[in-house]
């Protein structure tokens, strides 16, 4: 399946994912959230944000953004700070 095909993720971030070597939505959905987002950042992207991280989880999970759990985000929002952080 395209990366573009899945919930929350259209072109750009496809394109994005690709440049890094995550050419379809079972390689994304493998690599998982935290490093596919962690190489975007660090090769991609510089300024990769915090909705970023949101919609890598979500097209994982195969739901909308807004039915991560407030546990996965504060999860997500802990990840995001340690990068930033960086």
């Amino acid at each position: 399946m395209k990366i573009s095909d899945m919930k929350n993720l259209g072109p750009i971030n496809e394109e994005k994912l690709h440049s890094v070597g995550i050419k379809s939505a079972e390689e994304l959905q493998a690599i998982g959230t935290e490093k596919a987002y962690l190489l975007v950042k660090d090769l991609v992207d510089d300024d990769a944000c915090l909705h970023f991280l949101y919609a890598l989880e979500s097209a994982i999970q195969d739901i909308p953004k807004n039915e991560l759990t407030d546990q996965k985000r504060a999860e997500l929002r802990q990840l995001y700070q340690r990068v930033k952080a960086w």
